[in-house]
This record gives structure tokens, C-alpha cells and sequence, in this order.
């Protein structure tokens, strides 16, 4: 039986866009209000739920666990290339989990 739990928060970006993988040190912890069992499969599906910054949101995340994940905004960047400063404004962000 699958399990599913839903949140939200206030989500901003003061860095660069994080272009190298693996480099978590800007990102958000979000908890889940409940802790996943041990052992179980959660994934992660956030989505931007306002349209306050002038730049495309892009939202990344990272370390997944029972207990939470991170994330943090990222502006999206076409081909390779930045097309933004990487900062931005506060937005809601909504998010799932579930497990699978």
C-alpha cells in the first residue's frame, strides 16, 4: 500500500544556479510531517504553485529519504548556458511524496 503525504513552503534563491552536480550546500531541508517506514521507496514531485519572479523557476532536488528531501529554486538555463543570475524572488512551492 502506498503512502502519501503533501506539504508546502516559501522558497527563494540569493545564489548562483547551482551548475555542478552533487553540490547540495544551497539547497532547503524540507521534514515530512510524518517519517516514511524504514526501508521504503519515496520519490518527490514539488511544483511551483505562484508567478512572483520575472525568470522561470526551475526547482531542483536532492537526498531523498524517509525522513525529507532538499531543494532549493534553480532558474532554468537553455543548452548549457545560464540565461539568469540564479536569484530569485520568494515563491510557493507545493510538493507529493509518496512512496512506491
Amino acid at each position: 500500500m502506498s503512502m502519501i503525504q503533501t506539504g508546502k513552503l516559501n522558497l527563494s534563491s540569493s545564489n548562483p544556479v547551482a551548475t555542478q552536480g552533487g553540490d547540495i550546500s544551497t539547497f532547503t531541508q524540507v521534514t515530512f510531517p510524518s517519517a516514511f517506514p524504514s526501508g521504503s521507496s519515496v520519490i518527490v514531485v514539488p511544483f511551483v504553485q505562484t508567478f512572483n519572479g520575472p525568470d522561470t523557476p526551475g526547482l531542483r532536488i536532492a537526498d531523498v529519504t524517509t525522513t525529507g528531501f532538499k531543494i532549493r529554486i534553480n532558474e532554468i538555463h537553455v543548452n548549457g548556458k545560464v540565461t539568469s543570475d540564479g536569484t530569485h524572488t520568494s515563491e510557493t512551492v507545493g510538493w507529493i511524496a509518496s512512496t512506491v
